[in-house]
C-alpha cells in the first residue's frame, strides 16, 4: 500500500498494491500496521458502510459531531465518483477548504478522512458501488450536514447542477457560516 499526504493533517489518499492477472485481481484494502507506520496510529473502525448510487447521486455533505464524529475510509468498489471532503476543524490552517479526488473502481484509491471534517461524493457513472470504514457507530442525534453548494467552499462538483439528485435532507443542509456549536 502506498500513502499520500495531502495539505490537510491526517487527509491520506491510500493506493493499494494491486496483483493483475488474466483471472482477475487481488489487492490488500486495509492494513492497519502499515497505515500506522506512515499515519502514526491506526484507527480501530467498527463500522464498515456501503452504498449503490446512480449517475448524478450527490450526497452530503454529512459528518457527526462529539464523541460519535467519524473518521472514515472510502473507496469505490465499481463504477467513478468524485469524492470531495471540507475540513471543519477550526483549529487547522485549512479550515473552510475542500479537497476533492476522483476515486473508482478502477484506480481503487482510497481516502482516509480524519474526524472533523464533512465528507460527500457525487457519482459520475452510470452507477457506483460505494463503501467506508468508520471508527465511531452512526448516531442520528450527532448527525449534520453543510450545504454542497456553499460558494465559500469553491467545490467543483464536475457535473452541471440539473444533474444532480439529492436527498431533500441534503437540500435542506447550512452553509459553513451558519453552522454553529460543533464539536470534535
Amino acid at each position: 500500500m502506498e500513502f499520500q499526504k495531502t495539505a490537510f493533517k491526517d487527509l491520506i489518499i491510500c493506493t493499494p498494491k494491486v496483483f493483475e492477472d488474466d483471472r482477475g485481481y487481488f489487492y490488500e484494502s486495509y492494513n492497519s500496521e502499515a497505515f500506522k507506520k506512515f499515519v502514526g496510529f491506526s484507527p480501530s473502525f467498527v463500522q464498515d458502510n456501503q452504498s449503490k448510487s446512480t449517475y448524478g447521486v450527490l450526497r452530503g455533505l454529512h459528518f457527526q459531531i462529539g464523541i460519535h464524529a467519524q473518521s472514515k475510509l472510502v473507496r469505490v468498489i465499481e463504477g467513478e465518483v468524485l469524492d470531495v471532503v471540507v475540513d471543519l476543524r477550526k483549529e487547522e490552517p485549512t479550515y473552510g477548504e475542500s479537497f476533492a479526488i476522483k476515486l473508482s473502481g478502477t484506480n481503487k484509491k482510497q481516502l482516509f478522512v480524519p474526524k472533523g471534517m464533512a465528507h460527500g461524493f457525487i457519482t459520475l457513472s452510470d452507477t457506483a458501488v460505494f463503501a467506508y470504514k468508520c471508527d465511531a457507530f452512526y448516531d442520528q442525534k450527532s448527525e449534520r450536514g453543510l450545504a454542497y453548494n456553499d460558494v465559500s467552499l469553491k467545490i467543483d462538483w464536475l457535473l452541471d447542477e440539473h444533474e444532480f439528485l439529492l436527498s431533500p435532507k441534503d437540500l435542506e443542509n447550512p452553509m459553513l457560516s451558519e453552522l454553529k456549536n460543533i464539536s470534535f
